[in-house]
């Protein structure tokens, strides 16, 4: 079944990790897909040969999410390209792992004009292009509710994007389009391994933490949680808005005390 066919979705990081596995689900779901990334060309090819395997008129778009130019630009290409954005999802983010007590002006502002100004350009400009009955959707983590050593900064920024959800939801409402976070735990990409680096311990000894703290006792795959970005963005959940979904196979309502 193609719930997406004919629909176009732009997808922010959409060449490597969650964001290439969400191009994934909505090609098989029948969506044409634009790929944003920043400077892995490598990647982006393998992802673009990937995804047009599935869609053959999806497309990758070369943007650096801190300058709202290149934002904007972004959107108006591949709406131009592709005729229309029915479905924007901001997956993209990048940080400085610090300590809140040694972070620098910078390390600030880059990570909330990438996170947050990124994707209010995003939003914005997407409005102008996306038929009503649209779909927004937001990935956030769970250093946005909980601590997490050195995730001050991004945690931050998730959590002030999980705030503009529920406003961007009412904005748009009018329009039939809904606005979603999808909160999600721990899985094993490039970037939750560069994590465990500066933890100091080792992925397989990280992930064994994490398996014991699920309530499924294991990390879920890419797939499995680009499912659920799927099913927030199929015309069937017209009804789900303003709502950050949590996706992390119960690890945050864990008893620290259980065995």
């Amino acid at each position: 079944m193609h719930d997406l066919e004919g629909k176009v979705a732009l997808v922010t990081g959409g060449t490597r990790g969650l964001g290439r596995a969400i191009s994934r689900r909505f090609a098989m779901l029948g969506a044409t897909v634009a790929m944003n990334y920043r400077r892995d060309e490598d990647s982006a090819a393998a992802a673009l040969a990937e995804i047009r395997a599935i869609a053959p008129h999806s497309m990758l778009i070369r943007a650096d999410l801190e300058s709202e130019t290149e934002v904007r630009t972004m959107v108006a290409r591949a709406a131009s390209e592709l005729g229309q954005i029915d479905i924007l999802v901001a997956n993209a983010a990048a940080t400085a792992f610090k300590p809140l007590l040694e972070t620098k002006p910078h390390n600030l502002q880059r990570t909330f004009n990438l996170s947050v100004g990124g994707f209010v350009a995003a939003v914005q400009e997407a409005s102008r292009v996306m038929p009503d009955g649209g779909r927004v959707l937001m990935v956030s983590g769970i250093d946005s509710i909980r601590n997490l050593p050195g995730h001050g900064v991004l945690g931050a920024a998730k959590a002030a994007l999980e705030s503009m959800v529920r406003d961007f939801a009412f904005e748009l409402g009018s329009r039939g389009i809904t606005v979603n976070g999808l909160n999600v735990g721990y899985i094993d990409t490039d970037s939750a391994r560069f994590y465990t680096r500066y933890l100091g311990i080792s992925w397989e000894e990280f992930k064994s933490r994490c398996e014991q703290r699920s309530a499924l006792k294991r990390l879920p795959s890419l797939d499995e949680i680009a499912a659920v970005a799927g099913l927030i963005c199929m015309p069937e959940a017209s009804y789900l808005t303003g709502q950050t979904i949590l996706v992390d196979g119960g690890f945050t309502l864990h008893f620290p005390g259980a065995q």
